[in-house]
């Protein structure tokens, strides 16, 4: 889970880019975008091989 807190200091923009940033570096997104679409198990298997 990745908490930003907003303070007088930390304006909206940057709590936004800090969260960006902190979900980019857990892997939020990327896992999301594997999740949208359903591949089969040998599928994965070769995608991961490839890199």
């Amino acid at each position: 889970m990745v908490e930003v807190k907003i303070t007088d200091k930390n304006g909206f923009e940057k709590a936004m880019r800090i969260f960006k940033k902190a979900c980019q570096k857990e892997g939020f997104l990327v896992e999301i975008k594997e999740r949208r679409y359903y591949s089969k198990p040998s599928e994965r298997k070769r995608h991961k091989k490839s890199f």
